[in-house]
């Protein structure tokens, strides 16, 4: 089978050739970190976490590097947003940048997204930066005018080419610049000149000054992973405010592209608009994580193929909860199931499983996920195999470990261990076990109450198990329930 992805660069499907035969590199746009993450950001990182775990299972070993923007990046009145947030809270920009840092890791784990080999920053890399832009200078390719340094377009021909736009095209989110500066309009900053009260600035052949998102990103990436690397991740709407900019960088230092494939992740609308902060419609992850288990957000991000916006729907998102309470469900019935059976005598494990179609879910699944990591239709087959496995496992009659045990496997290997939407292995150990156990039990205590109408002590095991962490959904036709993230 072969792995084909979308080349937004060449706008076709490519099939996928890593520079190296068992290493793949990829690098993520990582954050702003001014404020905490919302879930536009997490179906970026969700959708590309699960590209990770993919190429982890065909075999390749993922080098991922994933930036953090924490200076530089300029809102179109000329305002820095971290400076400003920071103003806001108080704070000085370094605690909030490590605040906000700390804040979105965290939000990864919970989330389940696998921590990145590398996390540069962009203050770490200022005097990288300055070098970039010194050369940039010195091979025509920039310019400065009083203290600032412009890239210039008309130095690069092909500027614009993963946007596919005009030179002299609008800019759409570009920063303010100052009137009568830029030889061309489409020129765009690579270090600004700092204010005389700014904290946050470095000495540099044109002043004190800062470098700007647009040279960070590119040089992070090269630092982390070299002149050309494999696939380059982020999101789709900063193509045009970002991409094309640090695409032409990269290029005019290096000589080379950045990346051979550009992998770019459809928005998170709300009511057809983006959700950001700067709309005000975003739900933080945070926010997010009180309501709906990972695994249910993580489900309902990979419902959409990643290229697809994606419209916010709390429908949707307690679809996906229901979806995921259901693989829960279907997981502890395997073990339960598979406890209580005992192998055949006589025969080899190999030879008791009576479910042949297990290899088919398998190979649907990798077709799926071999026409560009298509979730949508991967979640398909995980859902058709957990249809399977509780018709196996209603059917009554003996089931042999062995069949119970492939399933078992089969589900945690595509459900667990690539999309993420089951709990991990610690979740199958013998303290996972008993903590289902025991909310089981105090469950059915509560129908127990229910039907001797004690309702005060019905509600208040509710009550004690919420306060846990245990969210309980009392269904038309079962009570199910799953851990709430903390």
């Amino acid at each position: 089978m072969t792995l084909k992805v979308y080349n937004y660069l060449s706008r076709e499907l490519e099939r996928f050739r890593p520079s190296e035969n068992d290493v793949v590199s990829l690098y993520v746009c990582g954050p702003t970190v001014h404020d905490h993450a919302h879930l536009g950001h997490a179906r970026t990182y969700v959708s590309m976490d699960v590209v990770v775990r993919y190429l982890q299972l065909r075999g390749y070993r993922v080098r991922h590097a994933r930036g953090f923007i924490d200076v530089g990046r300029i809102l179109t009145t000329g305002e820095d947003r971290l400076v400003r947030a920071a103003y806001r809270e108080g704070m000085t920009p370094t605690e909030l940048a490590e605040t906000c840092t700390r804040g979105f890791e965290d939000d990864m784990d919970a989330l389940r997204v696998l921590r990145p080999t590398i996390s540069p920053r962009a203050t770490g890399h200022i005097p990288f930066a300055i070098v970039w832009i010194k050369d940039l200078v010195d091979r025509g390719h920039a310019y400065e005018v009083e203290g600032n340094v412009y890239f210039s377009v008309d130095s690069f021909p092909s500027y614009g080419k993963l946007g596919r736009r005009m030179v002299g095209a609008p800019v759409v989110g570009s920063a303010r610049a100052v009137p009568g500066s830029k030889r061309n309009a489409a020129d765009f900053p690579l270090w600004r000149r700092a204010e005389l009260s700014r904290t946050l600035a470095w000495p540099s052949p044109w002043g004190d000054g800062y470098p700007d998102w647009h040279v960070a990103c590119p040089v992070m990436a090269h630092k982390s992973l070299g002149d050309t690397f494999d696939i380059h991740g982020g999101g789709i709407e900063g193509v045009h405010a970002h991409g094309d900019c640090e695409l032409a960088i990269s290029e005019a230092h290096n000589g080379v592209p950045p990346a051979s494939y550009w992998l770019l992740v459809g928005a998170l609308r709300v009511d057809g608009a983006k959700m950001s902060k700067s709309h005000g419609n975003h739900l933080t992850i945070k926010d997010a994580l009180r309501l709906y288990s990972p695994e249910a957000l993580r489900c309902y991000v990979l419902s959409s193929h990643y290229r697809n916006s994606l419209e916010y729907s709390r429908d949707a998102l307690r679809a996906a909860q229901r979806g995921v309470d259901l693989l829960y469900q279907t997981a502890r019935g395997l073990r339960r199931a598979m406890h209580s059976s005992l192998p055949l005598a006589g025969t080899s494990t190999a030879a008791l499983s009576n479910v042949t179609s297990l290899e088919g879910y398998r190979a649907d699944f990798r077709d799926a996920m071999d026409d560009d990591f298509d979730t949508p239709r991967a979640l398909g087959v995980v859902f058709a195999l957990v249809k399977e496995v509780n018709r196996v496992l209603a059917g009554g009659g003996n089931v042999s470990v062995g069949t119970l045990s492939a399933m078992d496997k089969l589900l945690h290997d595509l459900a667990g261990d690539v999309l993420a939407v089951l709990p991990d292995s610690t979740m199958r150990s013998p303290t996972g076990e008993l903590l289902e156990d025991l909310v089981d039990y105090l469950l059915a205590l509560r129908d127990d109450c229910n039907d001797r109408r004690d309702r005060e002590r019905a509600d208040a095991i509710y009550r004690r198990l919420t306060d846990l962490g245990v969210a309980v959904d009392d269904g038309p036709a079962e009570t199910t329930w799953h851990l709430k993230a903390r």
